[in-house]
């Protein structure tokens, strides 16, 4: 498995930002921001742990791995401050904490899809994992195409001075699903494309998606019957 780990993100440097953007000034206030980011960043950290290790386990027993790779995201400031505005609240730490609980996101990429309710199913048994929300978008995919399961969990953090539980957002899907999404990703926000080629290659993306989903569902039946 291709796990790499994020680069420790500039801590300072998002201070500067939620100061700028927020105007916050109250130090109290830019303290706890701080420290609710980089309790975040370590949730990230446990997560990614029993992923690494739950995906180990499986190999030393069925001798398959389930997950193809794993990537690590802090949220961008600047994202942050587009999506507490968004819900209509004001831009402080106690909007933060209350409602935003995708600030720290996991993607995990799996080589089937079966693999992707085993991995949910397994980080859901860890005792010590509580799931927040749950939104699957396989089953139900959403209208432009897209296809993937969304977990947000909470999961305990050990600091010097003592435990305290960090939200993160783990989305779950297959090696075709990421391709897909990428791919839509890029044609809709990544750059400046005409709107006309989106219009002209929105309907071929949602095509491709359903395409993909029966040849991986082939794939799966194959990959069982060689098992």
């Amino acid at each position: 498995m291709n796990s790499p780990r994020p680069n420790f993100f500039n801590l300072n440097k998002a201070l500067e930002s939620f100061q700028e953007i927020s105007g916050q000034q109250d130090l109290h206030g830019l303290e706890r921001f701080a420290n609710y980011y980089h309790l975040c960043y370590e949730g990230s950290n446990e997560i990614s742990t029993k992923l690494e290790n739950l995906d180990s386990e499986f190999q030393f027993k069925y001798s398959h791995n389930p997950i193809h790779h794993m990537e690590n995201r802090m949220k961008e400031v600047s994202s942050l401050k587009r999506k507490v505005e968004s819900k209509g609240l004001p831009v402080n730490i106690d909007s933060i904490e209350g409602n935003i609980f995708d600030i720290a996101g996991i993607r995990v990429v799996t080589n089937y899809l079966n693999d992707v309710y085993y991995i949910e199913k397994t980080l859901l048994q860890q005792s010590d994992v509580t799931l927040i929300k749950r939104k699957d978008y396989i089953k139900n995919p959403k209208e432009s195409g897209y296809r993937s399961l969304h977990l947000v969990v909470s999961v305990p953090v050990f600091q010097s001075d003592g435990v305290q539980s960090a939200p993160v957002e783990v989305q779950i899907r297959t090696e075709g699903m990421d391709m897909w999404a990428s791919l839509e990703h890029k044609l809709r926000y990544k750059t400046k494309t005409d709107p006309q080629l989106i219009e002209k290659y929105s309907p071929d993306l949602k095509s491709y998606a359903s395409e993909l989903a029966d040849i991986e569902k082939h794939m799966q039946e194959i990959h069982q019957a060689l098992s």
